[in-house]
């Protein structure tokens, strides 16, 4: 498809294209969803291909992933009933040349009209979902393209169940229910919400902003409006515009988390976890992080997300800027928005370190291998994923604050990662460019004034330890770790607790857990023959000390068996950051221009 060659066709910029020109004269493509039984979970699809000169065998084809989500789902799995017929009705024939493409007979049409189902019944961000209460799309999970026209322009006409809304970020033509799309970039690019959905606009900067809220809960929608919208002020204070005419927030209240888009965002959250305000700062985070992606990813693009391959894996070793940047930031919005305390951002930060810190995978996994391997190894963790791997989330999130700091006290203040993300704002996307992990650290040691090859090689090529009091201290901080409690007895496993069954979760590596053979997935049922539960576990080991030995009774594959286990000693570490004890000006200083406040114990 549209690979990043010297001959790669000419970019169109604008607010809602972001895409490729298409070379030769491009067909004519409609689509009409419908949704007649949502209680069935089948969205119903029509789509019409017109051609001046059809080949003479078409192909259609269903996406297998959508972009910010980095597996191979395999769509077309979800299709049924298909079927292809002429303009006038003819029955043609087809055939599947592959997983995910129907391969037409279409010498001398001039138009096809292919009908399928697609079973939606999985409310992610990056799937479908169809019943009596709601519809949510991604079309790159429901609508085919023709081979070879990934730049040809479309439209897409939503029959509603009953009196339903409906509502997404593409563009209405003439009719109240009909989109356009320029390109499959942006048609794949915007989510569709059909329900009886709740919502409210507000303006920032002349631009109009809305959320879409389906289902019932405890949000206020005038006070998310009044927060999001100081939101959006502080990244515009990054870079100087919003880059949309238009952005929607489109939330579910079920389950959880984000997918970005060209402008708007696939949010889900729990309907009654808007209150206390420490979940409602949660939502708050998650609107920033999807909202920063705007400008991180959609637009300052790595060398291989965008234009797509739909059919196949796009790899690229900069998913820590693209991703754990922009977890960076959602923090760094809401402080600089007056949403959350430094104390409050500093406490997650410190948490998010401890969690790598206790995490054996930081030594086997560099971020830009993470980055490369998403595709096979971050949704698909497995027992051992805590010794032998490392988020690009986490660690990207830590290893950006790094150089965040590392760029501040380099310039003595004069620029921060700010001046990186403009820089690739306006030396890269404005100039229909990706960027490539070279051009990346280039842009950081421009705004350092020096070279940085030492911190990439250490923390994005390599795997060291991050050396985080030599560069906090830069700002007046120094991170602070508390000897562990060696005296407390420790059995090395994470454990998780559901209707009454306490199960191992994961065992990390050179833990008295790991070294004496539990399993993730055994199930304690006792410790010295009495019931085991998480809280009875550890008030019983509260009272044992390293060295002594316990019996566990587990059931591992259904089968019943006891265990006898000697405790070790605690070694995990809690982590905070503090103030140096006497901070010069110039720490003072520029921690005050980091977190927008002094510098304080």
């Amino acid at each position: 498809m549209y690979q990043d060659t010297p001959a790669k066709p000419k970019r169109i910029t604008g607010a809602k294209t972001d895409s490729v020109a298409t070379q030769a004269p491009a067909p004519s493509i409609n689509y009409t969803v419908s949704m007649s039984k949502p209680w069935t979970h089948l969205l119903e699809v029509e789509m019409h291909v017109k051609w001046n000169r059809m080949p003479d065998k078409t192909e259609l084809k269903m996406p297998v992933w959508t972009p910010g989500s980095y597996l191979v789902r395999e769509y077309a799995r979800h299709v049924q009933d298909f079927a292809v017929k002429d303009g006038s009705g003819r029955a043609l024939t087809w055939q599947k040349s592959n997983k995910n493409t129907w391969q037409i007979d279409t010498k001398g049409v001039k138009e096809i009209v292919a009908t399928y189902r697609v079973y939606s019944n999985e409310l992610t961000v990056r799937t479908n979902e169809l019943n009596d209460e709601h519809g949510f799309w991604n079309n790159a999970a429901l609508l085919m393209f023709p081979a070879g026209q990934l730049g040809a322009p479309s439209t897409v006409t939503v029959v509603p169940f009953a009196k339903w809304k409906v509502a997404t970020s593409l563009p209405q033509v003439s009719d109240a229910n009909t989109f356009r799309a320029p390109n499959f970039d942006v048609l794949y690019d915007s989510p569709f919400e059909v329900s009886d959905f709740k919502e409210i606009s507000f303006d920032v900067h002349g631009k109009k902003h809305r959320y879409i809220m389906s289902g019932e809960g405890n949000y206020d929608l005038k006070k998310l409006a009044e927060d999001t919208a100081k939101i959006v002020d502080e990244a515009y204070k990054i870079f100087g515009e919003l880059p949309y005419e238009d952005y929607t927030f489109i939330v579910n209240l079920r389950g959880g988390g984000g997918l970005e888009h060209l402008n708007s965002t696939a949010l889900q959250w729990n309907r009654f976890g808007f209150a206390p305000e420490s979940r409602y700062h949660g939502f708050l985070s998650l609107v920033a992080h999807e909202y920063f992606h705007a400008w991180n990813v959609k637009r300052i693009r790595p060398d291989a997300l965008g234009p797509f391959d739909y059919e196949n894996e796009n790899y690229t070793k900069l998913l820590w800027v693209a991703e754990g940047g922009t977890a960076y930031y959602e923090s760094l919005l809401l402080r600089r928005a007056g949403l959350i305390t430094d104390k409050e951002l500093l406490e997650s930060r410190a948490s998010t370190i401890e969690q790598l810190q206790n995490r054996p995978g930081r030594f086997e996994t560099s971020l830009e291998e993470a980055s490369f391997d998403a595709w096979i190894k971050y949704y698909r963790q497995d027992e051992n994923s805590v010794n032998n791997q490392i988020s690009y989330y986490d660690k990207g999130e830590v290893v950006n604050m790094m150089l965040d700091v590392t760029i501040r006290t380099a310039s003595n203040g004069a620029k921060s990662l700010d001046d990186v993300m403009r820089y690739l704002y306006n030396e890269f996307y404005k100039k229909n460019r990706n960027y490539t992990p070279a051009d990346f650290q280039k842009a950081a040691e421009l705004a350092a004034g020096r070279s940085l090859d030492d911190f990439f090689s250490k923390y994005v090529r390599g795997e060291a330890e991050i050396d985080y009091n030599g560069i906090v201290n830069g700002i007046g901080l120094q991170l602070a770790a508390t000897e562990p409690d060696k005296a407390k007895a420790y059995i090395g496993a994470d454990f998780t607790e559901e209707n009454g069954r306490l199960n191992i979760r994961t065992v990390s590596a050179n833990t008295p857990a790991y070294e004496q053979g539990l399993n993730t997935g055994d199930q304690i049922v006792a410790i010295d023959g009495y019931r085991a539960s998480n809280t009875f576990l550890q008030s019983y080991l509260a009272e044992r000390k390293p060295g002594d030995t316990v019996k566990l009774t587990v059931f591992r594959f259904d089968k019943l068996r006891d265990v006898t286990f000697k405790l070790g000693a605690n070694m995990r570490a809690d982590y905070s950051f503090k103030p140096v004890a006497q901070p010069s000006d110039d720490q003072r200083r520029l921690y005050r221009d980091y977190m927008k406040t002094e510098l304080v114990k």
